[in-house]
């Protein structure tokens, strides 16, 4: 009986831990100490800053915050912003209706600054800086608070610093471009009669001190601010910046969120902060084995964050950290859709919904963006906006510089959202009447010319010229009425446009082009250099042109070192625009070396970005250069590691999102895919494509996986369900990890400075 007894165990042992192997196959598992992680990306900084371009910066989508040192003056300089805050005038340009600046604390030390240091801690989104003086030293804990409209600063001095003073700096209320060109001397440029806004008044209210800017155009702005003692050493400065429009009730609302800051706590409301950061991140994981990006990607995460949230503004061309910039609006012509472009893959859709809230609940105002003749049916916006969509009328084709594919170029944003989330509800009540009306206004002008095909008249090209069969609009009209044909079948809306759809597919002229590639449009070669790849929307983020098409690669090559071939005028996001191409055809080593152009010249020790003043559309993007690395979904298609350098052997990634609402994780190691894990959200068509050789695909059941070609697989992935996929023979840890560093904190200002 023992003997057997025995045996029996035995076997019961062998069928558990068969048992356990097999669900332990169907799991993968994380191993991420996210604080250390995340405290790998930190930026760091060994002096203190003085400019815009290497300060520290914090934000919570409608507030924001930088902290460096007055060049040459002895203090500490807290600038603050407010995205809401807008001149609401008539005339609708940069001068008329910009976001407008708000002003500055300037931390006064008792003694002569001698040295500090700062740290931005990305895990809490806080800034701790260390500013050591001929007197002590003064120790800031800085933070923008996550969910309430309250920026803290806490002051722990040493020393005879406790005496240290606040001074608050308003800023000059007028257009940030009016103040670039007057202190440029560029009067020339100002329009003529541009009449100031009046100076704020200063008031004092109990504790709280006001600062109440009024703005003839109506509206007004309070900041606000307290200041509290906890003991001799330790002070905490709590600071409101409210804008309200039409209505003049910014004073009372700004006091109401200092009081209830107050009421709160320090501890209590910085735990809610962290709460909320701590619970950001991980809606998705990447680790690359370059450290630099590495870092750079979970800044560019950070930075998204900090610049909006689903409820509050659109990211224009600052984000919250305005300065004096010629580009004090959202732009249309290229920088809000490179900006939005990494949150789909990374899971941060709650983000997202900020540029999906300003489009969808400003159709009337679209509509007025388009000339009268044509609103009745059409919608439309200009280059530069406020962030209600308000913008110059768009131009008439045909007549001059007009360009009409800066709101179809926008919905593509909008339809890669939706793809990422598959809410059809969203696509029938929403995109799909938009993108209707924005494809609407390209229908009033198409002309059918005597060789049968549709043709445009002139429109402009961003930012080349003005052509006609403009290879831009005629990308984006053939992905509208694709899109919106697609739309109403999935939808069986049986709309009257649906033939007119079918024969602009059928009859539009073919992209014009050369033995060089894409041309910028009919009898208008690509002449001289033009940093924006407008010409090349067909190839990249449309994809209408790409690599599984015949003879395509080779076009696609041509058209982009052609491109690339006149160096004088590319910038920052030809480097990223051009890196994303690479990747669209496989060619990771490329897709990698213009990547690192961007870091080589274009980047700021903070990792941001200008172009004749700040703009952060183009970091942003770089994040989404190293997605379309590690994954790609365009075509219906999911593809792992699809254009990864040869010198990144390890890598992995977790949660990334995709087209058709798939959650993907994988491991690489040693230069070979380990295994994939894949989650269907909204039950779509599971179409995989990955590099693993006669893979193994595990689930709660038994799929039905067909083999096509080039290792895609079209596996019957149900809502909900789960797939692992890995190679045959030794079944594979399934685990996340980062990799290694070699090195850490490579972004903010070092004593030594490095080659970027």
């Amino acid at each position: 009986m023992n003997i057997q007894h025995r045996y029996y165990n035995c076997i019961l042992l062998l069928l558990i831990c068969l048992c356990s192997a097999d669900v332990y196959s169907m799991n993968i598992k994380q191993n991420i100490n996210w604080p250390q992680f995340m405290s790998q990306q930190d930026m760091i900084w060994e002096r203190l800053p003085e400019y815009w371009y290497d300060s520290a910066y914090l934000g919570n989508g409608r507030l924001g915050l930088m902290i460096y040192k007055e060049p040459d003056k002895n203090y500490i300089r807290l600038e603050t912003g407010n995205c809401d805050v807008h001149d609401h005038r008539a005339k609708r340009d940069v001068f008329g209706i910009p976001r407008l600046l708000t002003g500055h604390f300037a931390l006064h030390p008792k003694g002569e600054i001698i040295s500090g240091k700062m740290r931005l801690d990305l895990w809490n989104a806080e800034a701790s800086t260390e500013i050591t003086t001929t007197k002590g030293i003064i120790h800031l804990q800085t933070f923008v608070h996550a969910d309430d409209m309250i920026i803290v600063v806490k002051a722990t001095t040493e020393g005879d610093e406790h005496d240290f003073r606040w001074e608050w700096i308003a800023a000059e209320a007028n257009s940030p471009r009016y103040l670039l060109f007057k202190r440029q001397g560029k009067t020339n440029k100002i329009p003529e009669g541009y009449e100031l806004n009046p100076s704020p008044t200063n008031s004092k209210e109990n504790e709280i001190n006001l600062s109440i800017q009024e703005l003839l155009a109506g509206g007004e702005t309070t900041v606000g601010w307290q200041e509290t003692k906890t003991s001799p050493q330790e002070r905490i400065l709590w600071i409101n910046l409210t804008h309200t429009y039409p209505q003049s009730t910014s004073k009372k609302i700004c006091k109401a969120e200092i009081r209830q800051a107050i009421r709160k706590g320090y501890a209590a409301l910085q735990n809610a902060h962290r709460q909320w950061w701590n619970s950001y991140y991980p809606a998705s994981f990447i680790s690359l084995p370059d450290a630099k990006k590495e870092n750079f990607y979970w800044i560019q995460m950070y930075k998204l964050a900090s610049a909006t949230r689903g409820d509050r503004a659109l990211i224009d061309n600052t984000g919250p950290w305005l300065s004096e910039t010629p580009w004090p609006n959202a732009w249309w012509n290229l920088n809000v859709q490179l900006t939005y472009w990494a949150l789909n893959a990374s899971d941060h859709l709650d983000l997202a919904a900020s540029l999906e809230n300003a489009l969808y609940n400003h159709i009337d105002q679209l509509r007025l963006n388009i000339p009268a003749a044509y609103r009745h049916n059409s919608l439309g916006i200009g280059v530069a906006s406020n962030l209600e969509c308000m913008t110059t009328t768009v131009g008439i084709p045909g007549k001059g510089k007009a360009q009409v594919g800066l709101l179809p170029w926008a919905c593509h944003n909008l339809w890669l959202i939706y793809r990422n989330k598959m809410d059809d509800e969203v696509l029938r009540n929403k995109l799909f009447p938009l993108l209707k009306g924005a494809i609407n206004y390209y229908l009033h002008f198409i002309q059918k010319g005597e060789d049968g095909k549709y043709h445009l008249p002139e429109t402009y090209s961003p930012e080349y010229g003005v052509t006609e069969d403009c290879n831009f609009d005629l990308a984006l009209l053939y992905w509208g009425c694709q899109t919106l044909l697609e739309s109403a079948q999935r939808l069986q809306i049986q709309d009257p446009l649906n033939s007119t759809w079918k024969d602009v597919l059928d009859n539009l002229t073919p992209y014009p082009m050369d033995e060089n590639g894409l041309l910028i449009g009919k009898d208008t070669p690509y002449a001289f250099s033009h940093r924006h790849y407008s010409h090349l929307l067909s190839i990249y983020p449309l994809y209408l042109i790409n690599k599984e098409q015949p003879n395509n690669t080779r076009l696609i090559e041509k058209s982009l070192a052609f491109w690339q071939s006149k160096p004088k005028a590319l910038l920052g996001y030809s480097c990223t625009g051009a890196s994303s191409i690479s990747s669209a055809i496989g060619k990771g080593n490329e897709a990698l070396s213009y990547l690192n152009k961007l870091f080589g010249k274009f980047l700021s020790s903070t990792t941001m970005y200008k172009e004749s003043g700040p703009v952060i559309e183009t970091p942003l993007s770089g994040a989404q250069c190293i997605h379309d690395m590690l994954i790609q979904s365009w075509g219906g298609k999911l593809r792992i590691f699809p254009a990864l350098p040869d010198v990144w052997k390890d890598v992995c990634f977790s949660g990334l999102r995709t087209e058709g609402a798939f959650k993907v994780s994988a491991n690489r190691k040693d230069g070979k895919t380990q295994f994939v894990h894949i989650k269907s959200l909204a039950g779509e068509p599971c179409i995989v494509t990955t590099d693993i050789v006669n893979p193994i695909f595990k689930g709660k059941r038994t799929f039905t996986v067909q083999a096509t070609t080039n290792g895609t697989y079209q596996i019957d992935l149900k809502k909900g369900e789960e797939v692992l996929i890995y190679p045959q023979g030794k079944i594979p840890d399934f685990i996340i990890s980062p990799i290694p560093p070699v090195s850490k904190n490579h972004f903010g200002l070092k004593n030594v400075q490095t080659n970027t």
